[in-house]
């Protein structure tokens, strides 16, 4: 009983390690980039590219991903041991060293480029090594704690898998995933003020100078608006550029209005007073999540339709 309980309390001491290096990861940031890289090379392939492609590309951008999101771990301990959503982080809870948590991030930063380079084409690679790198020193570093367009401009970062997933297919790059890329750019900014809203108090208390954080819900809500808008007047240019079937721009319309509908009563309940839970900003940054999953099904699906 004793040596099966002591082997059972190792099993539970590894899973809990791995837990806590997969948490570092975050798999739910890696998760929605992943999904602007596949319809990408469905798109660049005019139909359903090779599987082994799609396999190397995807765990790829996957491990380059997961650098990124380590690093960010690491150089953020301090400002997420404050904040009431990311203080379970496994840094701040000291279940990852910062020297181990750095050394694994390493070494997936060195495995995606070598599974891109030598899976797919080493024009991919240096670009998910550029994403990296960008978001680490550029984002992290230098605009995060320093302006509240650290989101506008960091989030270049994120916009880097539909180039990554069209030039494993083609090896070059074209407008269509540079309209795609815009597309990203342009959404990152309302998602994450969305979200902001609701740990205002958090970025605060941080010193995080979100831009709920430093201006009124109002004008918040303005550039929200503004910037939806933008997302989907940029998303309507694929059709004329790709040009893609008549799914996509049907798909892209439709969900476009919605969003844009929903931007509409967010700033509405804004310059109306409401605040705080009142504001509903969370049902912006769900339905943000819906419109680009969607958008981008949508981007994957037609090419096999027509």
């Amino acid at each position: 009983m004793a040596v099966s309980s002591v082997a059972a309390s190792s099993g539970a001491r590894f899973w809990d390690v791995v837990k806590a290096y997969v948490a570092l990861t975050k798999p739910r940031i890696i998760e929605l980039l992943l999904v602007t890289t596949a319809p990408a090379m469905f798109l660049a392939a005019g139909g359903l590219p090779p599987w082994q492609l799609i396999l190397v590309t995807m765990i790829g951008g996957m491990f380059a991903a997961a650098s990124a999101n380590t690093f960010n771990c690491v150089l953020d301990a301090d400002i997420d041991e404050i904040m009431r959503r990311t203080r379970r982080r496994p840094v701040p809870r000291h279940q990852v060293s910062t020297s181990h948590a750095l050394v694994f991030g390493g070494v997936l930063a060195v495995l995606a480029t070598l599974i891109l380079g030598f899976g797919a084409n080493w024009l991919s690679a240096v670009l998910a090594l550029a994403a990296n790198a960008f978001y680490v020193f550029v984002y992290t570093m230098w605009l995060k704690r320093r302006t509240w367009q650290n989101i506008v401009w960091g989030g270049i970062a994120g916009c880097f898998p539909p180039l990554i997933g069209w030039t494993a297919v083609t090896g070059r790059v074209d407008w269509a995933p540079l309209i795609l890329f815009a597309v990203v750019f342009l959404w990152t900014p309302p998602h994450t003020w969305a979200l902001a809203f609701r740990y205002r108090d958090d970025y605060a208390a941080a010193g995080v100078p979100m831009l709920p954080v430093v201006s009124t819900p109002p004008r918040v809500a303005a550039q929200i608006f503004w910037y939806t808008l933008a997302t989907v007047v940029v998303s309507l240019l694929l059709w004329p550029v790709t040009p893609t079937g008549p799914l996509y721009p049907v798909v892209a319309a439709v969900l476009g209005a919605v969003f844009i509908a929903e931007a509409v009563a967010l700033w509405r309940r804004a310059r109306a007073g409401a605040d705080g839970p009142q504001l509903k900003a969370m049902r912006l940054f769900h339905l943000s999540n819906t419109y680009l999953a969607l958008l981008f099904l949508a981007v994957a699906v037609d090419p096999l339709l027509f």
